[in-house]
């Protein structure tokens, strides 16, 4: 077997998530025969921060006011960090880029500047940005369903003076708890829902980018592309999911999206992944030659 024309899968955490929660993921992807290198963008990860007023007994003013490593990180470092991965990927031979969730704006991001680096997109329940920029789409139908109470209720200090969003997900408010499940993985059982929190971190950036970060046809359209729509996604409805199809699709009509889809929230498809891996080993098979848009 020539292990140099094996694709390498690099996997994108949404946000407030990390490399971790690809873990059983990955397990999957390896005993089918593949391999993955999952992704801490800047902030993350072992450079998240973990204050000392985020453990119990929790400090509410210390966690609200204690500065974080991921202040100023922009979709710019985001989509560079990125990139310097997939360059190093990429000498390998093959490199399928999966993003979930926000994950999704900084694969677009990369896809735009340097789509030579990737030979296949997947998109799983993850923005992809078109017509809109992310912020934009918050204003939409497709989103009238979505709960912002979700984070709001356990949000941590004021974002414009942290420089960047804080979230207790380490919360005993039975409220803020029961809203963040049924937001974010509400066919989980409560053991499963709270070992999912436990990897979350507490800071994500501010910068979910702007009109200019939407995908471009020249660059992001030349790219092979993939979305698995995720049924019961409450966080990202299957409306804005299709509609972002949709508008990809419009804009490379010669390039359209392949479309799967998956039963399960937002974070069900990590926490049981063997469906998800099949559908990705099934991905390594297909031609990833760069299409025109």
């Amino acid at each position: 077997m020539n292990t140099q024309m094996q694709p390498t899968f690099v996997l994108v955490h949404g946000a407030f998530a990390n490399s971790f929660s690809f873990a059983p993921l990955q397990a999957e992807l390896g005993l089918l025969g593949h391999r993955s290198a999952a992704v801490d963008l800047p902030g993350h990860g072992f450079q998240a921060t973990f204050t000392r007023a985020y453990q119990s007994p929790q400090d509410p003013d210390g966690l609200a006011t204690t500065p974080g490593s991921i202040k100023g990180v922009t979709l710019a470092d985001n989509a560079a960090h990125l990139i310097g991965i997939l360059e190093r990927a990429k000498q390998n031979g093959p490199v399928i880029l999966v993003a979930h969730s926000r994950g999704g704006v900084t694969a677009t991001a990369a896809a735009n500047a340097r789509p030579d680096l990737i030979d296949r997109i997947v998109y799983v329940s993850a923005w992809c940005p078109v017509a809109l920029d992310v912020n934009g789409y918050y204003a939409e139908p497709e989103m009238a369903t979505v709960d912002p109470a979700a984070f709001a209720s356990a949000l941590a200090g004021n974002p414009a003076e942290l420089g960047l969003l804080r979230v207790n997900f380490r919360t005993a408010d039975p409220d803020a708890l029961a809203a963040l499940k049924a937001a974010f993985f509400a066919d989980g059982t409560d053991e499963e829902f709270l070992t999912f929190l436990n990897t979350f971190q507490p800071d994500e950036n501010l910068d979910a980018g702007g009109s200019d970060d939407r995908a471009q046809a020249v660059t992001w359209g030349r790219v092979p592309k993939t979305y698995i729509r995720l049924a019961d996604d409450t966080s990202m409805p299957l409306a804005l999911q299709d509609r972002l199809i949709r508008e990809g699709n419009e804009l490379t009509p010669r390039n359209p999206f392949d479309v799967r889809t998956l039963q399960g929230s937002h974070l069900k498809w990590l926490a049981d992944p063997a469906p998800a891996a099949r559908i990705l080993a099934d991905l390594a098979t297909l031609p990833g030659p760069s299409a025109p848009a």
